[in-house]
């Protein structure tokens, strides 16, 4: 392992542990529950399909007439990941992309996808994100992890989107949360059979294959260049805070 990843990651391991012990998994108890936790995630799908196109767009050549950009190297990384998000396929065997399948997930258990639609739609008439963000959502815990991730964007620095594409995302879902899902998917009058499988999907695809490849993306882009690094560091650090406000809020709802 290049020394720069191991010791990034040995940096946010404690803020990473914390998250994986996150007392949201906990409090799903009931589908109803499930239902809650999958209306808040949705964002976290989402997004992360936002920060993959803005590594796409900064890497790779997506304007007319075409030129090289960057190594080929890493713009095979990015399209690799990039065809797998976008057109994986779903339990039928048909293409689609993660995030429809997360919405595929929602309509079959019954999860509201409402908010989500609404901003989609503003987003197709025009609005800036942020328009779209304060007309449709509600809840302070999706807008600040929305926030984060579109002002690491707005940086336009490739290095720090892909540490958090890279860290915030992946290998974050325990053991105990999958089985609560199996569980529902066996008992339930609801099905959450497809949830079951984008869940089985994300680990099997996002966390194996494509977090090796994005890693060695951002290895390529930090370089050895030690200040690159340490950015790095710190937005990895700070996606995963920006995801235990997320939960936080999910936990706040369930108490409800």
């Amino acid at each position: 392992m290049n020394h720069h990843i191991k010791t990034l990651k040995e940096a946010i391991e404690p803020v990473r542990q914390r998250l994986i012990a996150h007392p949201v998994y906990k409090m799903v108890r009931t589908p109803e529950d499930l239902r809650v936790f999958m209306a808040h995630h949705i964002y976290a799908v989402w997004d992360f399909m936002s920060l993959l196109k803005s590594l796409q767009q900064s890497l790779t050549c997506v304007s007319l007439p075409w030129v090289p950009v960057g190594s080929a190297n890493t713009r095979y990384l990015i399209n690799e990941i990039v065809a797998g998000e976008e057109s994986d396929i779903d339990e039928a065997g048909n293409r689609i992309s993660h995030f429809e399948l997360y919405l595929k997930a929602m309509h079959q258990s019954g999860a509201s996808t409402e908010a989500i639609h609404q901003l989609i739609g503003q987003l197709k008439t025009g609005k800036t994100i942020t328009e779209a963000i304060d007309a449709t959502i509600q809840s302070e815990g999706i807008r600040q992890f929305l926030k984060f991730t579109f002002d690491t964007i707005a940086t336009g620095k490739s290095y720090l989107v892909a540490s958090v594409f890279t860290f915030g995302r992946e290998d974050l879902i325990p053991d105990m949360f999958l089985q609560l899902v199996n569980e529902f998917s066996e008992t339930s009058d609801v099905s959450f059979s497809i949830f079951k499988y984008y869940l089985e999907r994300h680990i099997e695809v996002d966390g194996d294959h494509h977090s090796h490849l994005a890693i060695e993306m951002l290895t390529e882009l930090c370089g050895a260049d030690e200040t690159k690094w340490a950015e790095a560091t710190h937005y990895a650090k700070a996606a995963m805070e920006a995801r235990i406000i997320l939960w936080d809020f999910v936990v706040n709802s369930l108490k409800i």
